[in-house]
């Protein structure tokens, strides 16, 4: 796979806690660090109040995920510190210079609106690199054949955003399906009009093809579709129907109060995904 020139990332971060879902969301990092030839980072932070027996289970985690590491060729590092979870991590990243943090969603991402001061979000919003949320569904399909790229009409971070999956695919031996979904087209008093599924192709957005050609580009396998329908609801009969494994999104723009009376794609697709689920927030400037 040629890398056009890019360097992305070359030190991935995985954060891991007491919970299994942490572990899954880790070996999604150690995959995708072995695909960049990054360095790997596995780092838990003990925060207070925390049992003994929660961070030993946390401590087994990253022994299992640190040997995995070495077998497997990738140059590793783990830590453990104690303190507030996002203060911690900023603070390692800032240090160790850090280009992408993979972690887990927690229950209450789920639960709970996604910009309402979740953990999540405040790793988005806070940490000076490119962040990789996992949200895990399926514990024990770790090796995503199918992937499922849901794609905006406009978006940001256009390089990033098709390096990150398509080392993510080369990781895994996977196809790329990118999928976009548009909004119905209506004519005055003709109500909806219905078009073939050519006819749609040839209103693929500009920014999906030139996401298209960097994939093309990266030698990756890959289909592009496009769909009238809304969209978080589309992207999860997509997924279910087509049985993909896992989803890669970026994180949305969108305000708060946007959210509230509009809606948000990401925060139904963590309550409603039918497989795990990657949510972006991409950090690196197009060059």
């Amino acid at each position: 796979m040629r890398d056009l020139g890019l360097s992305v990332y070359t030190k991935i971060f995985a954060a891991v806690n007491e919970h299994l879902n942490s572990e899954i969301s880790a070996r999604y990092a150690l995959n995708f660090a072995r695909a960049c030839g990054a360095k790997l980072y596995i780092c838990f932070i003990a925060e207070k109040g925390m049992s003994r027996s929660s961070f030993d289970r946390a401590e087994d985690a990253i022994k299992r995920l640190f040997i995995k590491a070495e077998e497997m060729d990738i140059q590793v590092e783990s830590i453990i510190e104690t303190g507030e979870l996002v203060k911690e991590i900023h603070k390692i990243v800032r240090h160790e210079g850090i280009d992408i943090v993979f972690a887990s969603t927690r229950r209450e991402d789920i639960e709970r609106r996604f910009y309402a001061g979740t953990i999540a979000r405040s790793l988005s919003l806070a940490l000076p690199c490119s962040v990789a949320l996992v949200r895990v569904v399926h514990m024990g399909r770790i090796h995503p054949r199918n992937i499922l790229v849901p794609i905006k009409a406009k978006i940001d971070h256009i390089k990033e955003r098709a390096y990150f999956t398509a080392k993510m695919a080369e990781s895994f031996g996977s196809k790329v399906f990118v999928f976009h979904a548009t909004k119905p087209i209506t004519k005055f008093f003709h109500g909806e009009i219905h078009l073939t599924p050519v006819e749609w192709e040839k209103r693929l957005p500009k920014d999906t093809s030139i996401f298209m050609e960097y994939l093309r580009k990266y030698q990756i396998e890959f289909e592009g579709r496009v769909l009238p329908g809304t969209t978080a609801r589309s992207i999860t009969i997509e997924a279910a129907s087509k049985k993909h494994d896992l989803i890669i999104m970026g994180a949305s723009e969108r305000s708060l109060l946007s959210s509230i009376f509009k809606g948000n794609p990401v925060e139904e697709l963590l309550r409603e995904t039918p497989c795990d689920l990657i949510v972006l927030k991409p950090r690196h400037e197009d060059k």
